[in-house]
């Protein structure tokens, strides 16, 4: 299956040519690269979130295969649905999946679904995707939308994403697609916001997913990224780090309804 851009024109430009040059006055050149274990990037519009995501991206040693975890808006598909073949494409390139670690992922989490139709309008991955192209024209991708999962699933998950990581000859980075909080004031935003990257520096699964649910902080990778750092803590991540905060007041001049966009690296 070919699963083609559906957001190009809407959060990012659908023109190739141009996204190539709006890419690229977004990412640092020559930045220092670091091996990642993880990282983080919101999936706004670019206008909005762009410069966070760029600023991570640009830090990246970009490895064979990116694990693209993110959350299901669109409630199509399963509640933890991976798309386990095929090929992603994007005004400036295309992806195929990695075909061998979706299917060692899918035998080693039975609650993972191959579920194509998750993926066909969810914009949470795409977004991604040009970053990748300007930096990469032969990483693969594994893509997985999460629409719900308990704490023990989002524990299993991770468990599981790190054994087929550390299964793999391959190298991998998981990449997980949040923005943070949305339509709360700018003061609002960054004071909750605080609390749920705190957890996320500290390397604290559980933490993040009790803060977020008692502070009601509306993040929306909330369980990928609690995923994320359950499979970072067992491929032994040391450390994680801010690269990157910004609300989208900064660009809308809008402090009363804002979203959070934070990008980190864990390495």
């Amino acid at each position: 299956m070919i699963r083609q851009a559906k957001v190009a024109g809407q959060f990012y430009s659908g023109d190739k040519e141009t996204l190539g040059a709006e890419v690229a006055s977004l990412v640092t050149e020559g930045a220092k690269k670091e091996k990642a274990i993880a990282i983080m990037c919101p999936h706004a519009g670019y206008i909005y979130s762009g410069a966070v995501a760029g600023a991570v991206y640009s830090r990246l040693e970009f490895p064979d295969t990116l694990i693209l975890i993110g959350p299901n808006h669109t409630g199509l598909g399963t509640r933890l649905s991976i798309m386990a073949g095929g090929r992603w494409e994007i005004p400036t390139g295309s992806f195929d999946v990695d075909e061998e670690t979706a299917a060692k992922l899918l035998q080693l989490y039975p609650l993972l679904t191959d579920e194509p139709q998750a993926h066909l309008f969810e914009h949470s991955l795409e977004v991604q995707l040009p970053f990748i192209a300007h930096f990469s024209s032969s990483a693969k991708i594994v893509p997985i939308a999460v629409m719900g999962a308990s704490l023990d699933e989002c524990h299993l998950l991770g468990q599981s994403m790190a054994a087929a990581i550390g299964q793999s000859k391959k190298s991998v980075t998981i990449v997980t697609s949040s923005d943070m909080s949305h339509y709360i004031s700018d003061s609002a935003a960054r004071h909750k916001d605080n609390m749920a990257i705190e957890k996320i520096l500290a390397l604290d699964p559980e933490g993040l997913y009790d803060v977020a649910k008692r502070e009601r902080i509306t993040m929306c990778g909330l369980l990928p990224a609690t995923v994320m750092l359950y499979a970072a803590r067992v491929l032994g991540a040391k450390s994680a780090e801010l690269v990157k905060y910004a609300t989208s007041a900064e660009v809308s001049g809008d402090y009363g309804h804002v979203v959070g966009y934070a990008g980190v690296i864990i390495t």
